[in-house]
């Protein structure tokens, strides 16, 4: 069946499903695979009364494949705190609003938590649309003990020599998120406190080029060349 159809149609497949008024919507969005959404999400996303995306360009890449025409505005880092009271009265006088980031889940190292926040000590009602995860995904195709885990998402730009510190003390795998522009660099710094550790990166996550490199830090790094400097990277460091 036609995807836009079957969305049309969801009342009568699921009639449990709905979208409430004055509801705010955390809906997960592909990490890479436009084909890894839920249905539910898509049912929000075409029904709300407004979309807030990290980039309007990338979300509507995702609309445009699924025949959505739903409004969106801009709603990324820097103008969070400037668009939260604006997002509050939409919310208040009685309108859906869906936050989507640009992949994954809002709020999880991307805009989203501040809007949450804001609505939770307002009584506004949220409501959280699971889906794709570039941790747990990461995290489970590491091959590494999982039953507890550290996340830290993305280092900092200044004072990594004390985030290093602190990290060598978390014995479970610790999860980092990296951009193609320092990968290099992360995994050159990683290795002069973990060196003799594992580790295990994953670039392009869920697309047709998805890729893991393993070994352990010191082997990684001496082999920098063959990390491909395309796409977001996660780091699983097995410290152990």
């Amino acid at each position: 069946m036609d995807t836009a159809i079957y969305i049309d149609d969801f009342e009568k497949y699921f009639p449990a499903i709905k979208i409430e008024k004055g509801t705010l919507y955390i809906a997960a969005t592909p990490i890479g695979n436009l084909d890894e959404i839920s249905l539910r999400a898509l049912y929000i996303l075409k029904n709300a009364d407004l979309i807030a995306c990290e980039d309007t360009r990338v979300t509507s890449v995702l609309l445009n494949r699924y025949g959505i025409k739903t409004h969106m505005m801009s709603y990324y880092a820097h103008v969070e705190s400037s668009k939260l009271d604006y997002l509050l009265d939409e919310l208040k006088s009685g309108k859906s609003v869906a936050i989507v980031s640009d992949a994954g889940t809002p709020g999880i190292s991307d805009p989203g938590s501040t809007v949450v926040s804001a609505c939770v000590r307002e009584g506004i009602d949220v409501v959280s649309i699971p889906g794709a995860n570039a941790l747990i995904h990461a995290l489970v195709v590491s091959g590494f003990e999982n039953k507890k885990f550290y996340f830290q998402g993305f280092l900092p730009i200044k004072g990594r020599e004390n985030v290093m510190m602190f990290l060598k003390e978390i014995k479970m795998p610790i999860i980092i998120y990296e951009s193609k522009f320092r990968i290099r660099k992360t995994i050159s710094e990683l290795n002069n406190y973990f060196g003799k550790k594992e580790i295990s990166v994953s670039r392009e996550l869920s697309k047709i080029h998805e890729t893991t490199y393993r070994g352990t830090l010191s082997s990684v790094a001496t082999d920098l060349n063959r990390i491909k400097e395309k796409g977001e990277f996660t780091i699983v460091l097995n410290n152990v």
